[in-house]
């Protein structure tokens, strides 16, 4: 199958349809991300509480996000890739446009949960493509650079986001974001092909036969385990920093937009791009390193997150948040990749939404909303600095998504799939 679609496809194009799916997948983040640095406002013209604010961030996204990734993702691997990525772009564009139109809790949830309907179609099916058209000795890579998607989209929201909201209000905000995703999707439509694979094989696998295989390997629950911790962390940490910010550190929107777009730009880029290249490197003489390697990224990223939250300095803080902000996107390449080859290459989009199943129903689906629930309890205690012990307590997931990725490491040697 992937042979196939490399035989197929130049060298040239499969860097062109690399570039579309990464730019999908700014989007993506993009209008995943908005919410954080608008929250201020949101919350202030809504009345909401912060754990009002992080079920929007966190249990309205991730409730349909999650469960539809896996239908979605057989679909995909049965029918189109290219045609379910498509489909999903324009309907989560459509709801991002509509959040800029909520008034009032109740509608803001249901439109967070139709972005989060959209978002379910995207990831796992670019995953497959990806792997079809790259041979494994360049995957990881291939998909690190389709990573950057997540930090590029996150830091694109908190830009863009914060200046529209400034200058304009942050309904505008969300309107042209949407609006700009809607554009996009006829375009990647008409450039990206479906790879060459053997759709005959592809209908005679069952949803069943995908999950029995993943089931039994040890490594697959310590790999999801693990990104699930980091994804709780990450997810909720990246939510709320704005508004500590803005609380803790006096900065007003758009200055806590440029901090993070910085940090985002500079440090989540290295992160992706340094994972990639590890784990192609490194997986390739042992393929325990693909959970080595995240592992001691977490462990060594953590402390220093916790004493630039604690820290009482802008400058501190950012150059503190600087390199562990590179070394918790190390995972991404390395970890998607070995996913990837749990099971045989037509079973792709299936296995890698299963894995997202279970990193976004926790992270994701709890993330913001427990830290800004841990806020608002901490509240009575520690009045507006609350939000700052409730990001450090969070920050304690990332020593377990070290230890969740240390024990996967062996068990990956034994259960790689060659293909």
């Amino acid at each position: 199958m992937t042979e196939q679609a490399q035989e197929t496809a130049s060298k040239g194009y499969r860097a062109l349809v690399l570039a579309m799916l990464l730019l999908v997948y700014t989007f993506n983040f993009l209008d995943r991300q908005i919410l954080g640095i608008l929250a201020g406002p949101i919350k202030a013209e809504l009345g909401l509480s912060d754990t009002q604010l992080g079920a929007l961030g966190g249990i309205a996204f991730a409730l349909l996000y999650s469960t539809l990734a896996i239908p979605l993702a057989l679909l995909a691997d049965r029918t189109s890739r290219t045609w379910v990525i498509t489909a999903s772009l324009a309907v989560w564009s459509g709801f991002t446009a509509l959040c800029g139109m909520a008034g009032s809790f109740a509608q803001m949830f249901l439109f967070r949960i139709g972005v989060g309907v959209g978002e379910a179609g995207g990831v796992a099916p670019s995953y497959a493509v990806i792997s079809d058209y790259f041979p494994q000795q360049q995957r990881a890579r291939a998909l690190s650079i389709y990573s950057l998607g997540i930090p590029l989209g996150s830091a694109g929201g908190v830009l863009l986001g914060g200046y529209i909201a400034q200058t304009v209000e942050w309904r505008t905000a969300f309107i042209l974001v949407g609006l700009a995703g809607l554009l996009i999707a006829p375009v990647f439509r008409l450039t990206v092909r479906e790879p060459v694979r053997p759709a005959a094989k592809n209908d005679a696998i069952p949803v069943s036969a995908v999950f029995g295989m993943l089931a039994a390997k040890r490594s697959f629950w310590l790999l999801a385990l693990g990104a699930a911790c980091s994804s709780l962390c990450g997810y909720g940490v990246a939510f709320w920093l704005p508004s500590l910010l803005m609380r803790s550190f006096g900065l007003d929107l758009m200055d806590a937009g440029q901090f993070l777009g910085a940090l985002l730009l500079i440090g989540g880029v290295a992160g992706v791009l340094l994972g990639g290249w590890l784990g192609d490197r490194l997986g390739g003489r042992d393929k325990a390193a693909y959970a080595w390697v995240p592992a001691v990224s977490y462990i060594v990223g953590m402390p220093l997150f916790v004493i630039g939250v604690l820290s009482d300095s802008v400058t501190l803080a950012f150059c503190l948040f600087l390199i562990p902000q590179a070394l918790v996107y190390v995972w991404l390449g390395p970890v998607l990749t070995a996913v990837q080859h749990l099971v045989p290459a037509q079973m792709r989009a299936t296995a890698s939404a299963t894995f997202l199943l279970i990193n976004n129903l926790v992270g994701l689906g709890l993330g913001s909303w427990s830290v800004g629930a841990l806020s608002d309890a901490l509240t009575p205690q520690f009045g507006g600095e609350a939000l700052r012990y409730a990001i450090v307590a969070a920050l304690v997931f990332y020593l377990l998504a070290g230890l969740f990725m240390a024990l996967a490491g062996k068990a990956l040697r034994k259960d790689w799939v060659t293909a």
